[in-house]
């Protein structure tokens, strides 16, 4: 009689193939999950069994690919595992209260922090949320003097001896009007964020670096026309057609829109988004405000992929 395969995906599976994955290694992946090399194997293999499809292929020196399958597989196990995670935690985990201090840079709370904290109220009602909406270098030092438990933070503006968890990582682009063309004038005119005093001598905003970096290695004639303390006052100029700026994809107020390549603004380079946790931070509720917040990134990025 003829076996067939099953029609569900088992987790143990998955995470087995996201950490090999992640790490391009079958050794690293069996010794975070307690198994044998062999053991993990054998998990792909079923895995594959299951999907018809390789996910995995041998590089050369023995490290470990994705085949085009496996990229597929890998934003969608992510996906799976950060919810089935969140349903047993949720049901598992005793009732948690208290008070968490969460930072974000104003663009990233308007673009992801109505969606997590929603969810995460449903799920932790007694949890009191407090959100501080600062640039990344002032996060970063409010965190180290007590004032905050979490914060998102942009690439870039961490310190060595603090933990980062990656959260998100693309591409950064030029912003400008949907009803002027402000990118036509010559010297361009640029909206920025302005150095925080938080920052050292020397040091520019990440975002307003990169700008200036790939207009002057593109020969592009350009002068900063406005500055603001925060990103989203980086907009106001932008819709009035004064200026462009630099932003990402996930949250553009109406009236900005993203430059196309062929309107010829050189290439930026990607950034990343990360997550920082104080050093002693109020436990149990920093822990899971943390975990929620991996996990919905994990599931942003499973939308995004599927919309592509």
């Amino acid at each position: 009689m003829t076996m067939t395969a099953p029609h569900h995906l088992d987790t143990d599976l998955l995470r087995a193939f996201v950490l090999i994955a992640e790490g391009h290694s079958f050794t690293q992946a069996a010794a975070r999950v307690g198994r044998t090399q062999s053991a993990v194997s054998m998990q792909v293999k079923r895995l594959e069994d299951i999907l018809g499809q390789p996910v995995l292929s041998r590089g050369k020196g023995g490290s470990v690919e994705l085949t085009p399958h496996g990229h597929y597989l890998l934003t969608r196990a992510r996906q799976i595992l950060a919810l089935n995670d969140e349903v047993l935690t949720t049901f598992r985990a005793p009732q948690i209260a208290g008070r968490v201090r969460l930072g974000s840079p104003d663009d990233y709370a308007f673009a992801y922090l109505p969606r997590i904290l929603k969810r995460f109220a449903e799920t932790h009602p007694a949890v009191q949320v407090d959100v501080v909406c600062s640039p990344s270098s002032e996060l970063m030092h409010r965190i180290k003097v007590g004032e905050l438990d979490l914060t998102l933070i942009s690439n870039g503006h961490g310190l060595p001896d603090w933990q980062e968890v990656p959260l998100w990582r693309g591409p950064l682009v030029w912003v400008t009007s949907t009803r002027y063309a402000p990118h036509r004038q010559d010297p361009l005119p640029l909206a920025l964020a302005e150095r925080s005093p938080f920052l050292a001598r020397g040091q520019d905003c990440e975002w307003a670096g990169a700008a200036v970096r790939a207009l002057e290695q593109a020969g592009r004639r350009y002068r900063i026309a406005y500055t603001s303390a925060s990103q989203i006052g980086t907009h106001a100029p932008v819709l009035a057609g004064l200026a462009v700026t630099v932003s990402t994809l996930s949250w553009l107020p109406d009236g900005l829109r993203a430059m196309r390549p062929e309107e010829g603004m050189p290439a930026l380079p990607d950034f990343g988004i990360l997550l920082i946790k104080a050093k002693r931070p109020p436990q149990p509720v920093t822990d899971a405000l943390a975990a929620h917040i991996e996990g919905s990134f994990a599931l942003e990025a499973g939308r995004m992929m599927a919309a592509e």
